[in-house]
């Protein structure tokens, strides 16, 4: 009879640690997304603003994988004033959500892949290129500073200018 009682607690405990141990396993093996990673950084709440205005945030929260180019809040900075919250504006939110997409590319690549394929075609359609010029590794002509940021969804390469897909680069006469 002890012997049975024993056994049966022992049963009861195993079946109550069981899923405890189990979401603790889970949470750890979790690693933060590209936007928990961009909040943690502290710096592209710019961004992450423009994200959120375009209703980007539940995507870039998801399975993805994917590789984003992600500007600073100094690069938003160097935009011409007003551009920003021009951008923000709700009667904007195609275009603001037509720049974001062509930061990011479907897939997980590295800096290394991206050099070697030169070439990449962002979520709003028009291609990046990727390569070292100058000594410093560039997608476009904007300098890549810190490469290779990893996220559970993605890496993230931090960049120093907010890059303009061909629709929405102003004209030079």
């Amino acid at each position: 009879m002890f012997r049975l009682r024993t056994l049966t607690a022992a049963a009861a405990a195993l079946l109550l640690a069981a899923p405890l141990a189990a979401q603790q396993h889970h949470a750890a093996m979790r690693s933060p997304t590209i936007v928990q990673v961009a909040r943690d950084a502290g710096s592209f709440s710019t961004l992450l603003a423009a994200v959120e205005a375009a209703g980007l945030t539940e995507t870039l929260m998801g399975d993805g994988p994917f590789t984003v180019f992600a500007p600073t809040n100094e690069a938003f900075a160097k935009l011409p004033k007003g551009t920003i919250e021009t951008l923000l504006r709700p009667e904007n939110r195609d275009q603001l959500k037509a720049i974001l997409t062509y930061h990011v590319v479907p897939g997980r690549i590295s800096a290394e892949e991206a050099i070697m394929a030169k070439k990449a075609r962002s979520v709003e359609g028009s291609s990046l290129r990727v390569g070292i010029t100058d000594g410093a590794l560039r997608v476009n002509s904007t300098k890549i500073i810190t490469a290779d940021v990893r996220a559970s969804n993605g890496v993230i390469h931090v960049i120093d200018e907010v890059l303009l897909p061909p629709a929405a680069r102003p004209a030079h006469h």
